[in-house]
């Protein structure tokens, strides 16, 4: 067995350290929460992105809206979007990416991400699908 820093063993992470997913969201948000729990209780690495300090970047709606669609994305029934008023709004796609990075609130979250797979909103079958688990 290899050792580790400090003489230590090394841990093998052949399957404890091979799975990290990207989770973006709010603090705020309930499913948010049981995402990132999810994840928590199968010791899989998290890297957890809270979209009121730091919105996601075109590229990765992007990769979203390819897989789901624009539509997927944007939570129609979510309290910011009924206070915009964008019930009726008629946008281009380059123009609903840019108000998702500009309103995070529109977003349905959790937005999940783990190499190439992807899932919006709470998708619980799913990630045990990913993690085996």
């Amino acid at each position: 067995m290899q050792s580790g820093r400090k003489g230590l063993p090394a841990i093998n992470n052949a399957r404890a350290g091979a799975m990290e997913v990207q989770v973006f969201g709010t603090k705020k948000s309930a499913d948010t929460r049981k995402a990132l729990r999810f994840f928590a209780e199968r010791r899989i690495k998290t890297h957890f992105v809270d979209l009121n300090e730091r919105p996601a970047s075109l590229g990765e709606l992007n990769r979203f809206a390819q897989k789901f669609g624009l539509d997927r994305l944007i939570d129609r029934e979510s309290k910011r979007f009924i206070e915009l008023g964008l019930g009726h709004a008629r946008l281009s796609d380059q123009r609903w990416l840019e108000k998702l990075i500009d309103e995070p609130l529109l977003l349905r979250t959790p937005l999940v991400r783990s190499g190439g797979l992807l899932t919006i909103g709470p998708a619980e079958t799913d990630w045990k699908t990913w993690t085996g688990k």
